[in-house]
Order: structure tokens, then C-alpha cells, then sequence
């Protein structure tokens, strides 16, 4: 995957804000709505942009309870990860999925509607789980920042 000094500008811009037109883009670019849309098509299908979201607001939507969950499994095999990873891709519960490195093996981001909610989802995700050791979770008092943004830097060959 290879991107310019251009395609980084047009990753900053997009980051910020995905719903900016080509035309603007253009302008704080230099090209042309038409070289951008080329540009943004290019780095979609590259899989340098994986997608386009909107971030939402849990507690508007009436998931105000938010969790970061350490889970560690019984043994560290391929088919048993690979099945927790399908596991933390089918729940609705689970916003983002982490597998890490060190004392934890998954940091999952996980929101709920009430604790009774949380507590329901953890006998059913996590105690009817035989591969699963252990989990600690820890709730969230106060969103600080949400984002998905990557900082972008031109590449130094340009």
C-alpha cells in the first residue's frame, strides 16, 4: 500500500470528518473534486481507508454503561483464539475487540444498558465460555476522547 504527500492530507481532512465534500477537499488540497474522488476510491480499495463510520454517542442512544473488559483464556491456541475472535465479532455488545500482548490476552470495549444488562451478558459471553480463565472488567466513569483517528505523516520518500 503506498500513499504520497496528497493522499496523507486527504487522510487527515477525511479522518476529521468523513461527510467533507470532494469540492472541499479539493480546495484545502489543490486538486480537483473528480482527482479526489480517485484518490478516495484508490485508498478504499487499497484498505488504507477500512471504512467510513460515524462516531455515536453511547449514552444517546441509551447505552450509557461503558466497560473495558481483560479477558485471559485457559490455553493460548490458534482454534481457541480464532473462536473468541468470532465470539467478540458476533456480539453487538462488543465495540471494539482487542487481542493483546502480556498478563490479558483481549481488551474488549463493551457498553451496556444497565448492569442487570452487563451481568447477563457476562453469564452468557463469558461463564458459558469453557475457554475462557478469567475476565476483570472495569467501568468507565467518564469518556476523556473518542475517536478512531491515526495521526498521518507524509511519507519521507516524496
Amino acid at each position: 500500500m503506498h500513499y504520497d504527500r496528497i493522499d496523507a492530507r486527504i487522510l487527515e481532512i477525511v479522518q476529521k470528518n468523513n461527510r467533507v465534500t470532494s469540492e472541499e477537499i479539493g480546495d484545502l488540497t489543490g486538486l480537483s473534486a473528480t482527482a479526489c474522488q480517485r484518490r478516495l476510491k484508490r485508498l478504499r480499495s487499497e484498505g488504507i481507508i477500512e471504512a467510513d463510520v460515524s462516531i455515536v454517542s453511547p449514552k444517546a442512544v441509551g447505552r450509557p454503561i461503558q466497560m473495558l473488559v481483560l479477558v485471559s483464556l485457559e490455553r493460548e491456541r490458534s482454534d481457541i483464539i480464532d473462536r473468541f475472535k468470532k465470539a467478540i465479532k458476533s456480539s453487538a455488545e462488543v465495540v471494539n475487540g482487542f487481542y493483546v500482548t502480556g498478563d490479558t490476552d483481549f481488551v474488549l470495549y463493551i457498553t451496556a444498558r444497565t448492569m442487570d444488562d452487563y451481568e447477563q451478558f457476562t453469564r452468557r459471553f463469558f461463564y458459558e465460555n469453557p475457554d475462557i480463565k478469567g475476565f476483570r472488567t472495569m467501568v468507565i466513569m467518564d469518556r476523556v476522547k473518542a475517536g478512531l483517528a491515526i495521526p498521518i505523516e507524509p511519507p519521507a520518500d516524496d
